[in-house]
């Protein structure tokens, strides 16, 4: 055996060496990738797309937004939020079964798990937040706003049909209980929210236990990006009338 060809297999040796380190490191790196994204997906933010047309004209059908799932788990939730939460009985028809391909199953299932996607946004509703607990809550006035706590809304961001002055079709007056919300879409006259469902056994109102999470931006598509506001100003003076009664 010549001196040439017992150097060179040390050589390969330690070149194939180098691959397997590579490829280990490679794969190290992308399982903890998947992690940290599924950490973040169950317990910081998550994605969701905008099935209907009930927060028109915030939101539009097929929008995606990316929700903070710390509130109001960690933070208190604030009223103007724009909130995600699960149906909380009744308030969503069953579900029809979708026809399902392997290879789209499993791809839609990745992106779940890393929280790219959300296949079941279908199974969650998006509202505006406008009642907390001990909130009383009512519509309409003589000039067809709503009121929280006796306060007057001017509402911006709702939608109404043409030549419609009143914020709500129908009238109403509830307070908010212990450990729920009231929510209502921005498109007042095609959501089917808290007033809708006033004689189910939740009364319309939701528990915070259903919610999701606070959607704080509008991520796609790119030409509607945009941080959601919750309209502090809409609301100025609601925490004080509520003192004061």
């Amino acid at each position: 055996m010549t001196e040439s060809s017992t150097a060179a297999r040390p050589r390969r040796a330690a070149k194939k060496s180098t691959w397997k380190t590579l490829l280990r490191d490679i794969l190290v790196i992308f399982v903890v990738a998947v992690l940290v994204s599924f950490l973040i997906k169950t317990f910081v933010v998550r994605s969701f797309y905008i099935p209907s047309g009930s927060m028109e004209n915030t939101l539009q059908v097929n929008d995606r937004i990316i929700v903070n799932e710390l509130e109001p788990k960690l933070f208190p939730l604030q009223r103007g939020d724009v909130i995600v939460f699960k149906d909380p009985g009744g308030w969503l028809p069953p579900l029809a079964p979708k026809p399902t391909n392997p290879i789209s199953s499993a791809v839609n299932a990745t992106l779940d798990f890393v929280g790219l996607s959300a296949s079941d946004s279908d199974q969650h509703l998006v509202k505006r937040l406008i009642g907390l607990p001990g909130d009383k809550v009512s519509c309409c006035n003589a000039l067809g706003q709503m009121s929280v706590n006796g306060v007057p809304l001017k509402e911006p961001y709702v939608l109404l049909p043409a030549g419609v002055e009143a914020v709500s079709h129908d009238d109403f007056s509830v307070t908010v209980p212990a450990g729920a919300v009231w929510v209502m879409g921005d498109n007042r006259y095609n959501s089917a929210d808290s007033r809708y469902h006033m004689d189910d056994p939740g009364k319309g109102f939701v528990p915070l236990n259903d919610v999701v999470g606070r959607a704080f931006v509008l991520s796609w598509p790119v030409d509607h990006w945009t941080l959601l506001s919750d309209y502090p100003e809409v609301f100025a003076g609601v925490d004080a009338a509520k003192a004061g009664h």
